[in-house]
């Protein structure tokens, strides 16, 4: 096996960004330690609120250039409520990276874990396993505020545009059938599902009529369609039903908070964004300034970020070996809750961002974790 080194770009931001990455980064040393895959290099960036409130600037000269010269980039939270542009929006620095390195493929899973927080009562949510796709560099937020692309009319109007391009949506479309058959593969189903407003709006009409040209490719993939409300809907009476939804930018932020609350909370929402050449990973939760430093954080939302960036790193490397290293990380995590052995204060229960992140890791290097997903 390779031990060449790895290197992460790590921005820790603000808030319990802190507190989580340093999770993240335990899990992840542990996973390739327990392969013997050799060391991960970690430089770090400053970023963030905190960064811009001390110096004017969101990120420390010449950050986003470094960012895209590591394998790959791990970012823990961004924002403070009482740091703000002029403008009154929020700072977001990580945004920008989405653009400059064009991060399309927004990777949000959602999955129910055993003795962990069940929202719905229905006992079919037990095996909510779904993934939301979203693309992360066009849609609504092409026009985010960070890109500047807002047309501001004095104080009367503020337009802002919606964009969908073929190139991005095709490739996204693309990525989403390629995720379908490596679950397939490993699940012996799949199923994605393009959520729109196709019935109302031309650019979603757009959209789905890549999806249809796109799923011609993959015969062997089965597909749906779904109008976003309808698929909200569904969310709550059938999640179950579901594998892959990919979807546009806004409709991806929001639905993918909701696939969050269905499997306790966004302590557990990790989420891995992709391009052709780069990938950034993060937790998909907020700052949380009021409990940064407390020990209270739940940090699991970064600790499976980094077996998403583990995975990714065995594509982008040629290195096979790291997926393992990230399956290590989800089957501590989901043993660390079958045996009852994860408590997070985030669900009520008595365990802290430190003790949690020893237990995943402790699980991590123990040689039972690596037989777990075969036998459950």
């Amino acid at each position: 096996m390779s031990s060449a080194s790895i290197t992460v770009a790590v921005i820790k931001g603000d808030g319990i960004g802190p507190d989580v990455t340093d999770a993240a980064t335990a899990a992840i040393d542990a996973a390739v330690a327990a392969l013997g895959l050799g060391a991960v290099t970690y430089q770090e960036i400053k970023a963030g609120a905190g960064v811009f409130k001390e110096t004017g600037r969101d990120i420390e000269p010449g950050g986003d250039e470094r960012a895209g010269q590591a394998d790959a980039i791990l970012l823990g939270a961004i924002g403070l409520p009482s740091v703000r542009q002029k403008d009154g929006t929020e700072i977001t620095p990580h945004l920008r990276l989405r653009e400059i390195y064009q991060l399309y493929a927004g990777v949000r899973p959602v999955r129910a874990y055993p003795n962990g927080p069940q929202r719905l009562a229905d006992p079919r949510a037990r095996d909510i396993d779904l993934i939301i796709l979203r693309e992360s560099t066009e849609g609504l937020f092409y026009s985010a505020a960070v890109h500047g692309r807002a047309e501001v009319i004095g104080d009367t109007e503020v337009r802002e545009t919606l964009r969908i391009t073929r190139a991005t949506t095709e490739k996204l479309h693309t990525f989403a059938f390629n995720l379908a058959r490596k679950r397939k593969a490993r699940r012996g189903k799949a199923l994605v599902t393009c959520v729109d407003k196709a019935n109302v709006f031309e650019s979603m009409a757009f959209f789905r009529r890549i999806f249809d040209e796109v799923a011609e490719g993959f015969p062997d993939i089965e597909t749906g369609r779904n109008y976003v409300d309808a698929q909200a809907l569904d969310l709550i009476r059938q999640p179950w039903a579901f594998d892959i939804l990919v979807m546009e930018n806004m409709f991806g932020d929001i639905i993918s908070d909701l696939g969050g609350g269905l499997v306790g909370g966004m302590g557990m929402a990790s989420c891995a964004e992709i391009g052709d050449d780069a990938g950034l990973f993060q937790p998909a939760h907020g700052s949380a300034p009021d409990i940064a430093g407390q020990d209270k954080a739940n940090p699991l939302a970064a600790i499976l970020s980094g077996g998403l960036l583990l995975d990714y790193l065995a594509e982008k490397l040629d290195r096979p070996e790291l997926a393992d290293a990230g399956l290590l990380i989800d089957d501590a995590v989901y043993r660390g809750f079958y045996e009852r052995l994860i408590d997070p204060m985030e669900f009520g229960g008595t365990m802290g961002t430190r003790d949690v992140a020893a237990t995943v890791c402790r699980l991590i290097g123990e040689p039972q974790t690596r037989d777990f997903q075969r036998n459950h």
